[in-house]
């Protein structure tokens, strides 16, 4: 008698994600092909999340509502094992139906702004619990017992999260996370309306056809190290990673595609993270302040930072910045010889003023600072150095 499991032909995993794409395309806008590329990806990544040590975040963001998040992530349940939909869920609900034995869910988190968003405050028990899941050796502890016989345990907390919201996230949240920035569609863009009662039956059928793939892929996919494209390192490349591994496993265009969608997504995010506000300073006075000269006074950096367009530093809380702020927050950083960065005495025509100089800022924009741009700008008219 014939084993029916040897007769059962495999899977095509490239056709099979290419129909997970499908199904997406039938009823979410999303803004660019590299999105649909990830987002199906991480629907694959999701049935072998036991074969990484980090799962990405997927993060559905838009400025409005109307963008077709919450669409995104009604889509993705239909496709992901044992989904958890969670609004405003506390992170010990979270954590404990992680760890509960009848297997991992996967999260999926609507109105996340309302947690993380301005008129919310700081949530740090859940903004831990999510940052701690993004490994596989990730755990929260928790004390448990009554009075005097409280005890700290472990609960796991590594699990596949998708989420979506308004506005931004925090950094440690985004830095993890595969970000589709969402816009409401335009008028020629039309997608077929979702009843759940018809197609989410269609959908559980690709994530039955998923789970089944993924059985077989497991052996490609553990251990896996997949080549990063040009550029992608460090954090990027943990949140990449898996998704890589998935688009090798399945083949056909899929490595292509992926890696494609990989250094379009990982630059755009890159464009939108301004970095920590200290960051912001550095790079605005080497790209823009302190281009082409060796000291500049501090008056006139202030004048220029101020000018600056698409820039914070004329409403720091209501305030332009002065040189108080200036010098407290230059002062965070370390010069080469690993003293703080301060201001010096720069001589100019007639009096001495209080400046910086580029020699000691060169050491913390060498280790803090993205890239300079490929073609910086000359300097401007009036900046020659004055001795």
């Amino acid at each position: 008698m014939t084993d029916s499991a040897s007769t059962t032909p495999p899977i095509d995993g490239a056709a099979l994600l290419d129909e997970v794409e499908a199904f997406h395309r039938r009823f979410n806008v999303f803004p660019s092909e590299a999105a649909f590329v990830a987002v199906a990806l991480w629907d694959a990544h999701a049935h072998l999340l036991d074969c990484f040590d980090s799962t990405p975040r997927i993060a559905f963001l838009s400025p409005e509502p109307g963008s077709g998040k919450t669409r995104a992530l009604e889509i993705v349940e239909t496709l992901v094992p044992q989904p958890m939909t969670a609004v405003n869920a506390s992170a010990a609900a979270l954590f404990r139906s992680v760890s509960a034995d009848n297997g991992k869910p996967t999260i999926l988190f609507d109105e996340i702004d309302t947690v993380f968003g301005p008129k919310a405050g700081d949530n740090e028990e859940l903004r831990g619990f999510l940052n701690a899941g993004h490994r596989r050796t990730g755990v929260t502890y928790r004390c448990i017992g009554d009075g005097g016989q409280q005890t700290v345990q472990a609960f796991p907390s590594y699990c596949a999260v998708a989420v979506a919201g308004l506005g931004s996230l925090p950094d440690t949240i985004m830095s993890r996370a595969v970000i589709v920035r969402m816009r409401r569609r335009a008028r020629n863009e039309k997608v077929e309306p979702f009843r759940a009662r018809i197609h989410e039956a269609e959908g559980h059928k690709l994530r039955d056809r998923l789970a089944q793939w993924a059985e077989h892929a497991r052996g490609f996919v553990m251990g896996a190290w997949p080549d990063m494209p040009d550029g992608v390192s460090d954090r990027p490349a943990d949140v990449w990673e898996p998704l890589l591994a998935i688009a090798d496993a399945v083949g056909g265009h899929w490595p292509e595609r992926a890696r494609a969608a990989c250094v379009t997504l990982v630059t755009a995010s890159r464009a939108n993270d301004k970095g920590s506000i200290g960051v912001r300073l550095l790079t605005d006075l080497r790209d823009h302040v302190m281009v082409g000269i060796d000291r500049l006074p501090t008056v006139a950096i202030l004048d220029r930072l101020n000018a600056l367009d698409d820039a914070p530093w004329a409403d720091l809380h209501g305030k332009p910045l002065d040189n108080r702020r200036l010098s407290k927050m230059l002062a965070e950083y370390m010069t080469a010889d690993n003293e703080p960065i301060a201001s010096r005495n720069i001589k100019t025509a007639g009096s001495v003023l209080k400046g910086y100089y580029t020699a000691d800022l060169w050491d913390a924009w060498a280790r803090y600072c993205p890239p300079p741009p490929e073609s910086p700008l000359p300097p401007l008219p009036g900046t020659e150095n004055t001795v």
